[in-house]
Order: C-alpha cells, then structure tokens, then sequence
C-alpha cells in the first residue's frame, strides 16, 4: 500500500507545472503567440500581422466553418465575398440567392440564419457588428462559439475562444480526463485562465493554428510545441488519449426514392424544400419520404406525376449528422407539353449549376448521368 501510494505522489510530482485558477502562467501565452508570429496560417478571412481583423469577413469564416473543413470552406468563402462583399450587400440580397451562394457547403440552416443575421446588422445596428460577445449574441445564428471568436479576434475582446481545435490542446494541457461534451465548462475555464490582456485575438487564432497543424487528433508533432514543455498529456507519453469522448450512438439509416424527371427540350422537373428544417430551402428532385421502413415497390405511388420509369441500377448514398440516406431512381422522359403540379417546377438544364442543389442532389445528377454514358 505504502509502495502503491509513493509511486502515484512521484509521478504527479513528475508533472510540469501548468496554469491553474491560482496559478497562472502568462509564459504559456507568450510562447503560444511567439509560434503563432512565425508560423500563422495564411487563411483568406484572416487580417495581415498587426492588421485589424474585418468583423463581416470572422463572422463569414466562422459560419462557413461549423462542421466544414478549412480546405472545403476557402472556395466558398472567396466566392461568396465575390458576391456579397459586405454585410449591406448581403442583407440587400434575397435569400434564394445566398442559398444558391452555398449550396454544396451543407448544414443550409446556417445560410438562412446568415442573411437574418446581416438584416438584423443592418436594420439595428447601422450595418456595424457589435463589438461585444455579449451583444453579438443576441444576433440570429450567432452561438456563444462564433460571438466569442467575432469579439476576439475583430474587436481585442479578452474573452475565451473554445472550437474543437482548441477543446483538444486544452484536454491535452491539462491532462483532463472527463469525456466530451461533459468537459466543456471545464475546458472553457481553463482556457479563459490563458487568454492573455494584449492579444486576445491572436490568441485564440494561435490555438486554433496549433491544433490544426502541430496538436492534430492523431500524431500530434509534440517535439514542435511550444506548449510542450507545459503540457501533462506529453508528459505522460499518451497525448493522443485526450480528448476522452464518449461513445456515439450508432447512426440509423433511411431510405427512399427520388424522381429524375427530363421533358424532351431537357428540362428537369424541381421543388424548393420547405424554409425551415433539413435542406431548408434548398432545390430538390421530387421523392418520397426518407424512413427506416420504406419499400421500394410501393415507391412510385409518392411519383409526381404518371410516366414511364425506370429504375437505375446504381443508389445515392449520403450521411448527414443524425442519419445515413440510400435512395433509388426512378428516371421518365416525359413529353414537351407536360405541366408541372405544384410545388414542383420545370427548370431549363442549362440553369443546373446556378440551382441551389446540395450535394445530395448533385449526386443524383451524377449518378444519372453516369448510368446514360
């Protein structure tokens, strides 16, 4: 016993000291931001060294970046400034012309609550972003994540700035061993121990840089850290053990069927899915509904209109948070003088890439298309 207790004291003492709610490090913060001066991602939202951050072009980033890769959003993210420079421009716009904007980026709710957020800028706030995390909350779409980062980074607001990046340099600093998402608070408070006075902006961007190039989920570069002397998961030689997460639920899966309809001058018949829920505004081929239980030989009953199908061989599959999707289609050319039924529409092929398809829509197409050569 008496053994037993001796190792366990040796090896916490073995543990580099770290910033606690009594013991802060402020060299934690100025190493971090000296690695950030040499080695800053050059991101095309992100202001120059010593420059002012543009409040509309974080909070852009920021909403493009939810669930989406850096490498996924810097296409979209340039296009979209191409087309909405400003948040005036943005708000003036109408709303089916942000959603085709972004269609293919996915997660549609965030460009719907985009344009209420640049209307609500514009319509209460004289078109300038507060400067405050906690009015910038209060905007539609705006969490307590990008209200943090917009308040930060755009305004040298001294707050904390957590993502998934940060969560992990944070478990890992401190060897925390609660599982996500009940470690959260905890994270959020040490890490708002270490956002340093000057700075703050800089910062959180640096965490975030570090956890993207150096305090990666797999293979961190520990020996390149500038945290590394401080940090409790490199000491213990198991980095790659944090975050603890708890284990996912397994995603079920839907299915269904999708109608790929063509009139003989090549038009394509479409419908807007409903503004609000999954796909929010988007277009879409007419089908059925998506459930656990549908069968296939009952499909054409959801058919928009009567027609000659046929089934492809070939499905589309999609994951989305919450589910994975297989569906079959069914293809018909109909005739030149067919009319549509509300809600659906007719749409001339050429307007295919101007359409605000997401993705699972632009499979379909694919797929189709495939199954013809």
């Amino acid at each position: 016993m008496y053994d037993a207790r001796m190792m366990r004291r040796s090896s916490a003492q073995a543990l580099p000291a770290v910033a606690s709610a009594g013991n802060i490090q402020p060299d934690l913060a100025a190493s971090l931001l000296g690695w950030y001066d040499r080695h800053r991602r050059k991101l095309p939202w992100r202001a120059p060294p010593g420059q002012q951050s543009a409040p509309y072009l974080v909070w852009l980033s920021e909403i493009m970046l939810q669930q989406t890769t850096v490498a996924a959003v810097k296409p979209y993210f340039e296009a979209f400034i191409a087309c909405f420079p400003d948040v005036a421009a943005l708000a003036g716009a109408p709303v089916e012309a942000v959603m085709q904007q972004w269609a293919g980026l996915g997660y549609y709710s965030r460009a719907r609550n985009l344009h209420a957020c640049a209307k609500a800028v514009v319509a209460d706030h004289a078109g300038q972003f507060p400067q405050t995390e906690a009015v910038l909350r209060l905007l539609p779409g705006i969490g307590p994540y990008t209200a943090a980062a917009i308040a930060a980074i755009a305004f040298g607001e001294k707050v904390a700035v957590v993502d998934g990046n940060v969560e992990r340099v944070v478990t890992r600093l401190y060897a925390i061993e609660t599982q996500l998402p009940a470690a959260k608070t905890e994270i959020k408070a040490r890490t708002a121990l270490l956002v340093p006075a000057e700075r703050p902006g800089d910062f959180a961007q640096a965490m975030m840089d570090l956890g993207a190039t150096i305090c990666t989920p797999r293979r961190p570069v520990c020996s390149l850290c500038p945290l590394q002397p401080s940090c409790r998961a490199a000491a213990l030689g198991r980095p790659e053990d944090f975050p603890r997460k708890a284990p996912k639920p397994e995603r079920p899966h839907r299915r269904g069927a999708v109608f790929f309809l063509r009139r003989s001058d090549g038009a394509l018949l479409v419908r807007t899915r409903p503004p609000r829920g999954l796909l929010g505004g988007m277009t879409e081929f007419p089908g059925t509904d998506w459930t656990s239980d549908f069968e296939v030989a009952k499909a054409l009953r959801a058919a928009p209109m009567i027609a000659d199908y046929r089934k492809l061989t070939g499905q589309v599959t999609h994951v989305f948070t919450h589910f994975a999707l297989s569906l079959d289609i069914f293809v018909a050319d109909v005739a030149l003088e067919t009319q549509p039924t509300a809600p659906c529409r007719f749409i001339a092929a050429a307007d295919l890439a101007t359409e605000a398809f997401p993705s699972l829509m632009r499979k379909v197409i694919a797929v189709v298309r495939e199954s013809e050569n």
